[in-house]
């Protein structure tokens, strides 16, 4: 399964929008990307399971990547 994760790469700051970022990430579940992801230092606002039409729309993104566990 391939999750949005949306975070900030300060983790001690307020979430602003303009400075969100946003990974790919291929894992089994959401405790499983926040594992993975836990030893980077950034504040992670959601993480969203994207189906089959939005991954699709993803894909249109020059700067799509996925990440592997």
């Amino acid at each position: 399964m391939i999750y949005k994760v949306l975070y900030q790469e300060l983790p001690n700051e307020v979430p602003v929008r303009e400075r969100t970022c946003s990974l790919y990430f291929e894992a089994k579940s959401e405790r499983d990307v926040r594992e993975q992801l836990s030893d980077r230092n950034i504040n992670i606002e959601h993480i969203q399971l994207l189906n089959e039409a939005h991954l699709n729309y993803e894909k249109q993104s020059e700067d799509f990547v996925v990440e592997n566990a």
